[in-house]
């Protein structure tokens, strides 16, 4: 479904992402694992078309996105949970949840989108009048999470969406991205909590210095020696 093919991206002189490969089938969940500042945010706002590369290929589908603005990646079917949650504060949470479904011309397939959120969370429909600045952090995430569903929804990008929560929000956050993925739902996730990622993910990539390191299964990156002394807290 997306092909990544040798990317480059600079900030300035800073080279932040230095030829990244890699790969992501229809219906899997792929993360991508590193310290902070490896690159890994870049990544996926370089996919989504915030970030411009200045070398290599994007392909969505074997089409070729490098060039697209983020709208029309969009309207692909490719949507994005930012770090931070960046959720619109002052409109309520049915409002943000209508924003993640811009791109949609179907009221019925926005209004099935809206209960799917609901569902998933179902403190948002108690909040749903609420402003997004009063929910808790937790929540928020649980609105982004939201939002990203309210698009066609290809392929949805998640970016350290455990930074910053309490654990009991960790958990229930990625028991979603787990039933999502039970779903077919196809999911990009870059995560600093390596443990948590790699338990729900199928394959893994480790980011080093914009470098990608190491690609394997979930189960095999989990027991290599280097992954688990520089991510795992093991030996």
């Amino acid at each position: 479904m997306l092909e990544v093919r040798g990317i480059e991206v600079s900030y300035g002189e800073f080279l932040a992402l230095k030829g990244i490969s890699f790969t992501v089938d229809e219906g899997e969940l792929v993360t991508i694992i590193g310290a902070n500042g490896a690159g890994k945010s870049t990544i996926l706002r370089t996919v989504m078309g915030l970030v411009r590369c200045r070398k290599g290929e994007i392909l969505f589908e074997g089409k070729d996105m490098t060039s697209s603005p983020p709208h029309h990646r969009a309207q692909l079917g490719i949507s994005l949970v930012p770090e931070g949650r960046k959720i619109f504060p002052d409109l309520t949470v049915a409002e943000n949840l209508l924003m993640g479904a811009y791109t949609q011309q179907d009221r019925k397939a926005i209004e099935s989108g809206m209960e799917e959120a609901f569902g998933l969370f179902p403190v948002l429909k108690e909040r749903r009048n609420q402003v997004g600045k009063t929910l808790s952090g937790g929540e928020q995430q649980m609105l982004a999470i939201g939002r990203a569903l309210m698009s066609r929804r290809r392929l949805i990008l998640m970016d350290e969406i455990s930074l910053g929560l309490m654990p009991i929000y960790v958990e229930e956050t990625f028991k979603v991205i787990k039933n999502l993925h039970r779903q077919g739902v196809t999911i990009l996730l870059v995560e600093q909590n390596a443990r948590k990622a790699l338990a729900v993910a199928n394959r893994g990539y480790v980011l080093e210095t914009g470098q990608i390191v190491l690609s394997d299964t979930s189960q095999n990156l989990s027991a290599a020696p280097q992954v688990k002394k520089a991510y795992l807290g093991g030996t």
